[in-house]
């Protein structure tokens, strides 16, 4: 039985501001990732397939925080993360601060499969990916209105905030912060999980959150689970929030639902971060969790119909 679930950033909206216009065309943004994922598994594909076709699909929706559509650092210009990992032999690609790499998740893949190392950085990284013969692209490409309005946004706020006047809140239709990822159970029992990010609008240049660290953003392991968070980076790093989920069932004899509900629910809650995350188990249960307002996500298993949630 295969299963797929993915997500497109957990945020603050409130449902009423969010026009009927903008949340249907984020539903059909995330059906048609669910559906790039769900195609190859129906097809007796591998589940390291589906989640870097669902990712790379959100990638290029420039709707969502990752790819094109991803929020601008400090400094006006796009730094992008992510990772990729096969959880049947714990094979893992990860890249971070890239400025001219189409879709990091191909990158992240490209990593993975070469073999000699996890993790790469910035121009290094970018090397690997011309080497590779990945697509590269201008700075500008990932950069769209909505991004650029709100970086407008961000900088009046901190210069008049600076200069002690109360500014009200950026928009509440803008697109919320967050991460994109894919977790996936194949028919051959294999898990994989993906997770692609641009990080937090208006954030340091070089800043790397949680989605690109094996064990913290993203983790696949087939004796356990899959699973991808999005959210507040910095404490799901702290925390170690995708390998502590995997270990509650390995070590802990925990279900999915259990370990998802006590990692959100009372930790992270508990530390004050906000956030959510998607697994699936190596039985092919699926549980998506958050502790906002919102989170963007759809879901399928083999027989069943698709789902797509965000509130």
């Amino acid at each position: 039985m295969y299963a797929l679930a993915i997500h497109g950033g957990a945020g603050d909206l409130p449902r009423e501001p969010f026009t009927t216009a903008r949340e249907a065309a984020y539903r059909r943004g995330l059906a048609q990732a669910l559906a790039a994922g769900q195609r190859l598994l129906e097809h007796d594909g591998c589940a390291l397939d589906a989640v870097q076709a669902a990712v790379t699909a959100l990638e290029d929706d420039p709707l969502f925080n990752a790819g094109r559509g991803a929020v601008l650092s400090a400094d006006g210009t796009a730094e992008l993360d992510a990772a990729i990992m096969d959880g049947t032999d714990l094979r893992a690609g990860a890249v971070a601060q890239l400025r001219h790499i189409r879709n990091p998740v191909q990158l992240a893949r490209a990593v993975l499969e070469d073999g000699s190392q996890v993790f790469l950085v910035g121009d290094g990284a970018e090397s690997f990916a011309r080497q590779a013969g990945l697509a590269l692209v201008d700075n500008d490409y990932f950069i769209t209105p909505d991004r650029r309005q709100q970086f407008e946004a961000l900088k009046l706020r901190q210069t008049q905030a600076n200069s002690g006047v109360s500014t009200p809140l950026l928009s509440l239709d803008e697109p919320p912060l967050g991460t994109v990822g894919a977790v996936a159970r194949d028919g051959a029992g294999r898990l994989a999980a993906a997770t692609s990010t641009g990080g937090i609008a208006g954030k340091r240049s070089g800043r790397v959150g949680d989605s690109p660290v094996i064990g913290a953003g993203t983790y696949a392991d087939n004796h356990t689970c899959a699973v991808s968070t999005t959210g507040h980076g910095e404490w799901f790093l702290r925390t170690v929030q995708a390998y502590d989920i995997s270990a509650r069932l390995r070590y802990g004899g925990y279900s999915l639902a259990n370990a998802v509900s006590e990692a959100i629910v009372q930790r992270l809650s508990g530390l004050g971060a906000a956030g959510g995350l998607i697994a699936v188990d190596r039985l092919g249960e699926i549980v998506t969790r958050h502790n906002t307002p919102i989170m963007f996500r759809a879901s399928v298993r083999e027989g069943e119909a698709a789902a797509v949630d965000i509130y």
